[in-house]
């Protein structure tokens, strides 16, 4: 800098909302509108800058108004339009899993660098509710080299300067900027200035430039020419700093030149709005769906190209763009008007309908080369496993045969060995349909064929038996009058896991608005559901099932436990019929503990927390470690779901928050209308989570393996003799040691034929990892840090050496 001045950097910009409080088409105008007055201002003033996110705006643009487009074009090669964020939208940084926050830069940097011919170097999310630790790594091996966020506000987490280091668990880091205020103005001249002048109270002995935010946004607008004439005037004025018309990467660059010596957080930013972490039970368990059909079916379409021959993935990157929209924060974070869940409903179903005839259509075409003889006793079971682990799954599959009376009555591996199978409740209501269960072992990311053999006409064994589950892992006892566990017997160590009746549903009282603004805690207690009934359902050679079904003035739940003979994971299917308003609902499991550890799985990577009762964000598990209160032994319980994102715990009680039922897009002081009020999540739905109680710690107990089996489901389908050239069992990658997961096989994303594979270091310390590749006759010796992401690229000409690429798929 030339001047002596202390700098305010004024970054022009307008926060787009593109779903709030309307929805879709009504965004995609405010985008245009807002894009249309920043050109216009730029030509009415030379010195004036523009700063924008959100590959998605630009692309809507581009379809949209082409002339306008290639204006912005034009702006950004002169330098006057930045381009910011490098992600597909600003995000929910809490609730997405870390492949979809990897395609966010992955689709949004390759956008930005094919069409403008430069990438963002600032990750731009000015108003997401919370920020998972492990970001700086995606950031940067994203090509994103400074942060920029506005929540949580200072008296909501305290740092140590506005501008920082923020630090990974790998060691990767980002130089971090939270926005003071606000990142908007309004329109006139005189909110330009006082919100200018609170800016320059950051100015200090410790940070002599500071980045302040102006434009109309939330619903698009921008800089007004008050707002820029304004600015033009303070500039001008001899008492005031030095006020620029900059950009976020100007103010970054500058800092970072001058080598200050800033600090360093090595933490999650959070806490803001915690009932976002519930708010919406259907659009959370959607985008774990698609997320997780996704990524499966990108490994099976990879592995039927490479095997099979099989051309597949048409639409997978729209597929992955519908997610990625629906993860903007409003939307995600359920905060958006109850309309806006319609629109996401159908662009999360278009994901998964892409996604599943994908799947199904590479399943098939490798189970068709699978040389497989005709035999009129039987019919070939063929399952394929996408984790390059061997799994123990149970499939369930129906068997429909109308051509005779025949039904199914065991199961054959490849060498003939029977496997029991056990019929269980038909889905349908029709004669000579089964539904039946078995456990299959299944090699790393391959396949194994199986027979399903024939017998004699049945029905399923339903049991109406004691409520009380034995098996060689478990004894499992309920209360008879409350529904409730009131034994769990870990039969390994002879240890009891729960220290009092435990999967107690309790009902909160939560008046507050839809973001849950103020409380850290849900805990205000007014009710606990009572039991209906209670009776064993099922109970044969694979699995024993005690159903429960309690209520609460007109609620339901009915929660069917379900005891595998064996697998260790004790899985519960949950049918609610929540009919509450403004309550939250919580599951309580009080674990037989001291001096108790809480464990959060966050995107690609976990986050240890405090076990004080405050509402925090998790994914597919969270996990509870201590030492058992009875033997002293270390202890613990993960509890595994398919799509609930809120929890807490309060010394060694674990809790999982089920529903949360706000009034749609209400934001505290507005006044209720009692006439007009829509609230949350009012019907039936439908989810899946699991006990995994375990000794040692959850490192050992294989929780994030199960966590992973339990979302990205095996696939199994009935098939028939045919001829082929693939033998009966196949594992095509595989990775060791347990700590390690391969989260991503799929094809690149340019036309070169090459295929990505990308692996996670899963339990937080240094290893060296093997992925054997055998359709590719590679193997890849990996050397990971804590938490690391690594990705690998193997070239389509198998003379090329495997080389390593950061998350955009560049060396």
């Amino acid at each position: 800098m030339t001047t002596t001045k202390p700098v305010i950097h004024m970054i022009g910009n307008a926060h787009i909302d593109v779903v709030w409080l309307w929805r879709y088409p009504e965004g995609l105008q405010e985008v245009k509108a807002t894009f249309r007055s920043a050109l216009d201002r730029m030509l009415e003033y030379p010195d004036f800058r523009f700063t924008a996110s959100s590959a998605a705006h630009y692309e809507w643009v581009e379809r949209n108004d082409p002339s306008m487009f290639r204006e912005i074009q034009e702006r950004v090669a002169e330098g006057r339009w930045e381009i910011a964020g490098g992600w597909w939208v600003e995000p929910d940084c809490n609730i997405p899993g870390g492949e979809a926050l990897v395609r966010q830069g992955l689709l949004g940097q390759r956008y930005f660098l094919e069409r403008f011919g430069r990438m963002a170097s600032v990750g731009f999310n000015v108003d997401s509710f919370g920020h998972a630790g492990s970001l700086p790594q995606i950031l940067r091996k994203s090509g994103i080299e400074f942060y920029v966020f506005m929540r949580p506000a200072p008296d909501e987490k305290t740092l140590p300067s506005p501008l920082f280091w923020w630090e990974a668990d790998e060691g990767s880091r980002v130089l971090a900027y939270r926005i003071p205020y606000q990142y908007c103005t309004g329109s006139s001249a005189a909110h330009l200035e006082s919100h200018l002048e609170s800016c320059m109270k950051e100015l200090g002995t410790d940070l002599d430039e500071v980045m302040c935010f102006y434009g109309v946004g939330n619903h698009g607008g921008g800089p007004t020419r008050a707002n820029i004439e304004a600015i033009q005037a303070l500039a001008a004025g001899a008492d005031y700093p030095a006020v620029l018309f900059s950009t976020t990467e100007r103010f970054f660059r500058g800092v970072d030149a001058r080598k200050l010596p800033l600090p360093t957080v090595h933490d999650e930013l959070q806490h803001h709005a915690r009932g976002c972490y519930a708010n919406h039970s259907g659009v959370k368990q959607w985008n774990r769906r698609a997320e997780s059909l996704l990524v499966t079916a990108e490994k099976a379409i990879t592995i039927a190209e490479r095997v099979a021959g099989h051309r597949g993935g048409n639409g997978l990157a729209q597929a992955w763009k519908d997610v990625l929209l629906n993860q903007f924060h409003d939307v995600l974070a359920g905060t958006a008007i109850e309309e806006a869940y319609e629109d996401a409903r159908d662009t999360h179903g278009e994901a998964m309908a892409i996604a599943g005839r994908g799947l199904t259509d590479a399943v098939q075409a490798v189970a068709g080369r699978v040389g497989v003889e005709h035999r009129e006793d039987s019919v070939p079971l063929f399952a394929f496993n996408p984790h390059a682990w061997p799994s123990r799954v149970e499939l369930e599959l129906d068997f429909i045969n109308f051509a005779s009376f025949h039904a199914p009555s065991h199961i054959e591996d490849e060498d003939g060995n029977r496997i029991e199978l056990q019929l269980v409740t038909s889905r349908s209501a029709v004669y000579l349909t089964w539904c039946f269960s078995f456990i299959a072992e299944l090699p790393p990311l391959g396949y194994r064929v199986y027979r399903l053999v024939l017998g004699e006409y049945r029905t399923a064994a339903l049991s109406q038996g004691s409520p009380l589950v034995e098996t060689d892992r478990w004894r499992l006892e309920f209360d008879a009058k409350t529904g409730l566990i009131a034994s769990l017997v870990d039969r390994r160590g002879n240890c009891e896991v729960f220290s009092g009746p435990a999967g107690e549903a309790i009902v909160i009282d939560d008046p507050t608005d839809t973001w849950g603004h103020g409380p850290t805690r849900f805990d205000e207690e007014i009710g606990r559901f009572q039991l209906r009934s209670i009776q064993r359902v099922e109970d044969g050679p694979v699995r024993s099932v005690v159903r429960v079904t309690s209520e609460y003035g007109t609620s339901v739940l009915c929660q069917d436990f379900i005891v595998y003979r064996d697998l260790d994971p004790i899985e519960v299917r949950v049918w609610l019929d929540w009919r509450e308003q403004h309550r939250v609902l919580k599951l309580r499991w009080p674990v037989c503990l001291d001096s108790a550890r809480a464990t959060y799985e966050i995107p690609y990577g976990f986050q240890e927390r405090p076990v004080d009762g405050e509402e925090e964000p998790g994914q597919r598990w969270v996990d509870v470690t201590g030492a058992h209160l009875r033997t002293g032994e270390v202890y613990g319980l993960s509890l595994l779901n398919d799509g609930k994102y809120s929890f807490d715990v309060r010394g060694s009680n674990l809790h999982m928050t089920v529903v949360r039922s706000p009034v749609y897009a209400h934001h505290d002081p507005y006044p209720l209308d009692p006439l007009e009020n829509r609230f949350m999540d009012q019907g039936i739905q439908r989810f899946t989570y699991a006990l995994l109680p375990h000794a040692g710690t959850w490192r050992e107990a294989g929780t994030v393996r199960r966590a992973i089996e339990m979302n990205e489901r095996a696939v199994a389908l009935l098939d028939a003799g045919h001829a082929g050239d693939l033998p009966r069992v196949a594992s095509f990658v595989e990775v060791t040691p347990e700590n390690v997961v391969v989260t991503a096989l799929k094809q690149a994303e340019d036309a070169s034929g090459d295929t990505v594979v990308r692996c996670h270091e899963t339990a937080g310390m240094s290893t060296r990892a093997s992925i054997r590749l055998t359709a590719w006759d590679r193997v890849i010796d990996a050397e990971l840090g804590p938490s690391e992401i690594k990705t690998y690229r193997i070239p389509a000409a198998d003379s090329e050496a495997v080389y390593e690429v950061d998350l955009l798929e560049r060396p």
